[in-house]
């Protein structure tokens, strides 16, 4: 019998909760491309619970159990004497989240010697040293496109919130005030705005068809170019680079993964090439921006506002510069774990366990290391190495 060690973040402040403000979930079967949703053989929750904290396990304890394996479930992810690291040293299978990683860095999976799954309860695996895994042979999962649109519907919200100067605004209303000349000093339309997407994978794509309806321009780069049909569909300008992509563009949003290639790629420089006032959005990975060189450019008007919900570490230190910077629009990593998404996510991850317990294959979808070489998704999206180096500054957040 194997032992399955999840980090999962933590409980609401005030307790696991009793009620929800909705009664239930639109029912869906597909995702955009015709994927269809996860397909375990049951499921021992109920959709629209908050699964993705301590306390909802993800719905496998029962699953888990019942199967005569060992499930621990912990919050304490970080540091050499957190419970992650005391239980890893036998744990055949790490189940984690983006929105609190547990990072499996080449280090920690070398006192593994029994991991052999990694799976991760949402999309984005760069928490794990792929590289690490590939020479070890370990299988690294993930649930692919469960939280694609919720991530998406996000993007929107931070674009909408950042040019309409939509954050200071609400904080005049619970301040008491009703300046309005301060509200609108930095509010703009949308319509007419130039607006490219870093990536136009899943979540970029529809991004895209979301921004359509408010009649800007169009732009994106991606090594992997959309068809002719879908270009002339959403009048699309493809773009071969970043570079002469963001030069031309009011907004940028990110939407690529994290490996060695796009570490750091909107660095000081990258930001400079930028229109001065431009907005830059990011809910793909901290890691992929700068964070001193997104503070200056937010502090000279070189950017007029950033956005997000990504952060490296995560969780993010409490000196972190972009909690402080001006003009953003940051939130903690909740783009991805909506109700909604966590019904998805965890369906798909007792799916992975399903087949991996069963000797059945693993969806091809699902895969990001298999075999000792990238796979599936993975094959697609990423590129060998690892994105975890300074991971272990997560543990600050603690003190």
């Amino acid at each position: 019998m194997a032992k399955i060690l999840c980090v999962l973040y933590d409980n609401p402040v005030d307790g696991y909760p009793n009620s929800y403000p909705r009664d239930d979930l639109p029912k869906l079967e597909r995702y955009p491309n015709g994927q269809t949703l996860p397909t375990p053989s049951a499921i021992d929750f109920t959709p629209g619970a908050l699964l993705g904290c301590v306390s909802g396990e993800l719905g496998l304890r029962k699953f888990l159990e019942a199967r005569g394996h060992t499930f621990v479930v912990t919050s304490d992810k970080d540091g050499t004497n957190s419970v992650f690291d005391r239980e890893l040293a036998d744990a055949e299978i790490v189940i984690s989240q983006p929105f609190w990683p547990a990072y499996l860095t080449a280090e920690r999976i070398a006192r593994a010697p029994k991991l052999k799954l990694a799976i991760t309860a949402g999309i984005g695996s760069d928490h794990v040293d792929l590289q690490a895994a590939m020479d070890r042979k370990i299988t690294v999962a993930e649930v692919t496109y469960c939280n694609s649109i919720s991530v998406s519907e996000h993007v929107m919200m931070m674009i909408l919130s950042l040019v309409r100067n939509y954050i200071p605004s609400y904080q005049q209303v619970i301040a008491g005030g009703w300046n309005i000349a301060d509200c609108v000093s930095r509010s703009y339309d949308l319509e007419g705005m130039q607006v490219g997407t870093v990536a136009a994978g899943r979540i970029g794509l529809a991004v895209l068809r979301r921004l359509k309806p408010f009649d800007v321009g169009l732009h994106y780069t991606d090594r992997h170019r959309l068809s002719a049909e879908v270009e002339r569909e959403l009048n699309l300008t493809f773009h071969p680079n970043v570079e002469d992509m963001i030069k031309i563009c009011d907004v940028v949003t990110i939407n690529c993964p994290l490996h060695p290639e796009t570490e750091n790629l909107f660095d000081e420089a990258m930001i400079g090439r930028m229109k001065r006032g431009a907005y830059l959005v990011n809910t793909a990975r901290g890691k992929i921006c700068n964070r001193d060189a997104v503070a200056r450019a937010l502090e000279s008007g070189q950017l007029a506002g950033y956005a997000g919900d990504v952060w490296f570490p995560q969780p993010a230190p409490r000196d972190h510069p972009w909690r402080t910077m001006p003009h953003h629009g940051m939130t903690p990593h909740t783009s991805g774990s909506s109700l909604s998404a966590q019904t998805r996510y965890a369906a798909g991850t007792r799916e992975i366990l399903e087949c991996w317990f069963d000797g059945r294959p693993i969806r091809e979808e699902y895969l990001i290391v298999d075999g000792g070489h990238l796979a599936g998704a993975g094959a697609h999206s990423y590129s060998a190495g690892d994105a975890t180096r300074g991971s272990d500054e997560a543990a600050r957040f603690r003190n």
